[in-house]
């Protein structure tokens, strides 16, 4: 009996072709991944008094504080600033992730076969 399509015996043609796609999805989302955890992302509350840089794997490198956000009989603004500073600077990791990743969600969508999903 003669093998069909190269690879893979016994696999018909298009799950070969579903398997390759799927490959090269991964190797783009890999790609995405480590594009994202080079870039670096600031979030900022207090109208810039508190500053927060993270990078894209979501760790902060950076806080900068304005000496008006400092009053040390206000303790609970500066926690609240720096927590808003941090959930912005986060939240735009998420949505650059969201950029990069949704471009491969139509190739998810291209490989799905009928009866699959």
């Amino acid at each position: 009996m003669a093998k069909r399509g190269g690879g893979f015996q016994g696999m018909p043609g298009n799950m070969q072709n579903l398997m390759k796609q799927a490959q090269r999805l991964q190797r783009q989302m890999e790609e995405a991944q480590k594009a994202l955890e080079t870039m670096e992302f600031e979030g900022t509350s207090g109208g810039g008094a508190v500053k927060i840089k993270v990078t894209g794997k979501k760790e902060v490198t950076e806080v900068a504080l304005q000496p008006e956000a400092v009053d040390p009989d206000d303790i609970e603004m500066l926690q609240d600033l720096i927590l808003t500073a941090v959930n912005e600077a986060l939240k735009k990791v998420d949505e650059q992730a969201e950029k990069l990743n949704g471009g491969l969600g139509g190739s998810l969508n291209s490989m799905k076969m009928p009866g699959m999903f």
